[in-house]
Order: C-alpha cells, then sequence, then structure tokens
C-alpha cells in the first residue's frame, strides 16, 4: 500500500452544522460570495466578481453535463413508497443511444425503501407532457449486487424515448443532504445555464454560480470558455465509510473531450488554466495521464483512468503536460476520431502532483468526502482555515451553498 492509500479519513473532516447548508439557492446565480484563496491568503468577494481575480489570456474548463430527472418514485398497492434512482445504463451504450432507447430499457439503480420490495412490477401512470393522454411505467427487478440493482422499466406508448419518460415521470435528483422535496425552481437552478449534455445524476455545483451575464463579462475579458464532459454519477454523493483512502473504491464516470478543446489546452499556459469545479479538474487529469498511458504503450486507444494510476509505475518516468497532450492529439489524428471518450475514477488525494491547472472554482464539500480530499490536494493544509473561515463568516456550504477560488498551492505546482 503507497502512503497516499494508507491517507486516514479522520484526518479531513470538520464540523458542518445542519443550519450551514443551503437548502435553497439564491434568486441570482451570481450574487453568491466567493471565497479566494491564494499563496495561503484568505479573503472574500462576491461571485460577479470572479474575473476581476483571474490572469489575463485565462482559460476556464467548464463541464457542460446536463443533469437528467433521474429519480422515479412508485406507490405500491401496499401504500409502500418505492424511490429507484437511475445510474446508469447497464448494457454499456454510448449515453445518447441509452436516453434514445425506446419502449424498454435495463439500468443500474439504487432503491429506497427496499425492504418493501422483493419482487412483482411497480407501475406507475402519470399525464404526459402535452396533457393529451397518459405514460404508463412500470419497474422490474432483474437482479441485485451489493447496493446497486439491475432494473428492467418498460412504457406505454412505447414510441416515447427513455429520456422523454424521464423528462415525464422523473424528478429532480437533489442530493440527500438537501432534507426537502423537489420543487419547480429546482428544475431550473439545479443546472448550469450552459448544460447541453444528458447524463449526470448530480450538477457539476462549482458552475450554478455561473449567470449569462457573468458569462458575457468573462468574453468581454477576452477569457476563453472550454468545455469537457462528465457525467456526475451518485457516488459523488457517497462520503468514505472506510478508515483509510485505500480501502475507498471510487465511482467511475464516462467523460468525453473534443479534439479542438485538446488543442486549445495544448496551446494554453497550464498556470493560466482553471477548471470550474472538480469534475471538469478530474476530468483535465484524466486526459493528461490518458497522454502519458498513449506514451507508456499502456493504452488500449479507449480512455480508461483508473483511481490509483496515478500513483503507481505510471509516474515513475514523469511526463511533460505538453508531451502528454501532444501524444492524445496524435493518436486522434492516427485513428480520425474528434473526440476522446472514457472512463474515469481517477482519485485525488493530497500528494498528487497537478498537471493540467493552477485554478479551481469550486463549492464548499462534505466532510470526509473524496472530494474535500481533492480540494487539500490542491491548496494544501490551509484547507482547514478555509473551511473554518467559511463557517466563522456565514458563508453557505455543499450544492446550493457559496463558490471558491482557489490557487495551486506551491507544494503542488505544476
Amino acid at each position: 500500500m503507497t502512503l497516499h492509500e494508507s491517507i486516514r479519513i479522520a484526518d479531513y473532516t470538520y464540523n458542518l452544522p445542519d443550519e450551514k447548508i443551503a437548502a435553497y439557492p439564491l434568486r441570482e446565480r451570481d450574487t453568491s460570495k466567493l471565497l479566494i484563496c491564494k499563496e495561503g491568503i484568505i479573503s472574500e468577494s462576491k461571485f460577479r466578481q470572479l474575473p476581476d481575480y483571474l490572469p489575463a489570456d485565462s482559460t476556464m474548463v467548464f463541464n457542460d453535463t446536463r443533469v437528467v430527472r433521474a429519480r422515479l418514485i412508485f406507490n405500491k398497492p401496499t401504500g409502500a413508497r418505492i424511490e429507484v434512482f437511475c445510474l446508469e445504463e447497464a448494457m454499456g451504450l454510448d449515453i445518447q443511444v441509452a436516453f434514445a432507447q425506446k419502449g424498454e430499457v435495463n439500468w443500474k439503480c439504487l432503491v429506497g425503501n427496499a425492504k418493501r420490495w422483493q419482487d412483482g412490477t411497480l407501475t406507475r401512470k402519470i399525464a404526459s407532457a402535452n396533457g393529451e393522454g397518459e405514460v404508463e411505467l412500470n419497474a422490474d427487478l432483474v437482479s441485485r449486487t451489493d447496493d446497486e440493482w439491475l432494473i428492467r422499466f418498460s412504457w406505454q406508448p412505447r414510441e416515447l424515448s427513455f429520456s422523454e419518460v424521464l423528462e415525464t415521470a422523473g424528478l429532480v435528483p437533489l442530493p440527500p443532504y438537501i432534507r426537502r422535496e423537489a420543487e419547480d425552481e429546482d428544475s431550473e437552478r439545479y443546472q448550469t445555464v450552459y448544460a447541453r449534455s444528458d447524463g449526470s445524476v448530480a450538477a457539476p455545483t462549482a458552475g450554478l454560480h455561473f449567470s449569462e451575464e457573468l458569462l458575457g463579462e468573462l468574453q468581454q475579458r477576452a477569457i476563453k470558455r472550454k468545455y469537457v464532459t462528465l457525467h456526475v454519477g451518485a457516488g459523488t454523493f457517497k462520503p468514505v465509510s472506510a478508515d483509510i483512502i485505500g480501502q475507498h473504491r471510487m465511482h467511475r464516470e464516462l467523460i468525453s473531450i473534443n479534439k479542438a478543446t485538446v488543442c486549445a489546452l495544448q496551446n494554453a499556459k497550464p498556470e493560466n488554466i482553471f477548471a470550474v469545479g472538480t469534475t471538469s479538474l478530474r476530468t483535465l487529469e484524466s486526459l493528461y495521464w490518458y497522454g502519458v498511458k498513449l506514451i507508456k504503450s499502456k493504452a488500449t486507444g479507449f480512455l480508461e483512468i483508473n483511481q490509483w494510476d496515478p500513483y503507481g509505475g505510471l509516474d515513475d518516468a514523469p511526463v511533460a503536460t505538453a508531451l502528454a497532450l501532444e501524444a492524445v492529439l496524435r493518436h486522434l489524428e492516427e485513428t480520425d476520431t474528434d473526440v476522446i471518450t472514457g472512463y474515469t475514477s481517477l482519485m485525488i488525494v493530497p500528494g498528487y502532483r497537478f498537471r493540467m491547472c493552477r485554478g479551481l472554482i469550486t463549492n464548499f464539500h462534505q466532510p470526509q468526502s473524496t472530494l474535500l480530499l481533492l480540494v487539500a490536494a490542491f491548496i494544501g493544509p490551509v484547507w482547514r482555515q478555509v473551511y473554518e473561515y467559511a463557517l466563522a463568516h456565514d458563508f453557505r456550504f455543499l450544492s446550493y451553498g457559496d463558490g471558491c477560488l482557489f490557487f495551486l498551492n506551491n507544494d503542488a505546482q505544476i
């Protein structure tokens, strides 16, 4: 076991009172508070002032995933309420193909109140979106492994796509720490203004602070905007239950990056690249490791980054960022493809050396979570003072909370 794997999760916790967790978003996205940590110095501002803190010639990388209505509620004839949370398509189909399926699909799911559903078909009838007729949705249990269920969904009318069924029958998948039912406002506010690729069951919450006006301000200042896609899985909410991080299994998430974005990243200075959200940061770092695997002949052509890849022999002979990106572009040319797709379960913990960017825009994260470990890796031990400052100065926490702008700690420099 490496030093990274032996990190004690109990060392990355803090007391988070319930009243500090934002149950509702602010009416205007960019009016959230902004905490800034640069070279160990903590200050605060408003999120709409973010452009004032970015250097000239910055490139910002956003995650353009779109949250789907992944929560489905069924009621048994006995009155028992069963909640089914759709995680991912079970057959490994492309995500867009999976949502386009008609009539019947198999999905991996989480099930709430599972003891009340041992067998039998769950059925729900919902008025169709256009108000004409109704949709009948059925759920049948196929198999179960650990805490994941394989469920077959079928519906009438069969000509509807699964995406259309979810839009009709599903609810916004608010995080479990927001202890209320989803409301109409959440349909708009638990989605970034630039979301376009269906597939997430949780929002990339750093992006929730950006308004169209703020994006326009970035454009006026010639700050470049590039997009990647990481479809956020429900595992992002899962606290680490193991004593040491090496015993925690990181969830796998689908990512996609187009060739034009890789070219832009190659031409940008890493010190001027800012990741909007931990999902964008993990995607960027996964791109780097994919390039390393190509150089070291350890890639199959399909991007697959495992959680401990950077901490083993893959990094015995460090590869410059420019060379890694060059290897990715060369592979795209050789295969005549324009988009890199694959999966990452990359885990970033203290001691990790960042390759792709020097700035991170994010929210405040749960105690004992992999995201808090990532923040601690990025800004160093000052993370604890940052969180203490935020708690003492009325910052709002978690998904609907306030934002942070972190500059890379000197000990983790590119």
